[in-house]
């Protein structure tokens, strides 16, 4: 099953797309699929964003377009929905379609289905980059992606702790199984800048550069704790966008900007060439 060939005749006016993973929840991978797709918007990429955490879909809120509906149209012949769009971002969730109060209690084709429909039944038009928020784990959803079309590569978030590290591995091997390049890591909630400058590593330090290292993939950069990257998810409006001075907002454009500069020149990030044993 899990050598199935992707097909490549879906998204084809999307050049690369993109999957932000985590092992485990609460590692802020919504946060940082969501900031990536802003700074790539605010470099003139043309940026799409699925939220494909069926069971958890964030992305409404955390663009600020939670009450929108996507539009049903006809294009060929066949009815399509327009993908919701803001801040520049095209994006579409399970959130814009089901009451936001209610759980989505479905099996897992049923959300694998959903996934598909995602791809296949949206107008997406023509993209730079089509980012997907996962949902944490290796399950149905991550296999319904990698066996539906042929990713560019998948990003791994994790925070600096063992038991966050723990899960990461096994996800940047899941994705070696599947044969999707892993991109590299991203460590979220580094460290916390104390206001006399120093900084407090609430959970540890250098987990992410350490498993990297490892798994001889690349390391893409470390994002510090701040209340107002939270506050920027609450209100809708990610820091890049609300602060972008502040040392958050740089860390994600600087790791933003190499990716997109390092897949436009058609080079892996992990330049280490890595093998992931499987």
């Amino acid at each position: 099953m899990l050598n199935k060939s992707p097909n490549k005749n879906i998204l084809t006016g999307v050049k690369y797309t993109i999957a932000v993973s985590s092992g485990k929840g609460g590692v802020g991978k919504s946060t940082v699929a969501v900031n990536l797709a802003a700074v790539l918007i605010k470099e003139g990429y043309k940026t799409g964003l699925i939220d494909a955490d069926i069971y958890g879909p964030s992305i409404p809120t955390m663009l600020g377009a939670a009450t929108e509906k996507p539009k049903l149209v006809k294009i060929q012949e066949k009815n399509k929905l327009l993908p919701v769009v803001k801040y520049g971002i095209k994006m579409m969730s399970i959130g814009f379609l089901v009451d936001s109060k209610e759980a989505v209690v479905w099996r897992g084709p049923m959300a694998s289905s959903a996934l598909k429909q995602f791809m296949n039944d949206v107008a997406w038009d023509e993209l730079d980059f089509l980012l997907y928020d996962m949902p944490p784990g290796t399950g149905d959803i991550q296999l319904t992606l990698t066996q539906s079309i042929p990713l560019t590569g998948s990003i791994i978030v994790t925070t600096p702790q063992e038991i966050s590290l723990i899960d990461a591995r096994k996800g940047a091997k899941m994705y070696g199984k599947v044969n999707v390049p892993v991109l590299g890591i991203i460590e979220n909630m580094s460290y916390y800048s104390n206001k006399d400058g120093t900084k407090d590593y609430i959970f540890g330090k250098g987990g992410g550069k350490k498993l990297a290292d490892e798994l001889n993939i690349n390391f893409l950069g470390e994002i510090a704790i701040n209340t107002d990257i939270r506050v920027g998810g609450d209100e809708g409006k990610p820091i890049v966008l609300g602060k972008p001075d502040s040392t958050e907002a740089e860390q994600f454009t600087e790791i933003a900007k190499n990716m997109a500069q390092n897949i436009l020149q058609n080079t892996k990030l992990n330049t280490k060439q890595p093998v992931i044993e499987v």
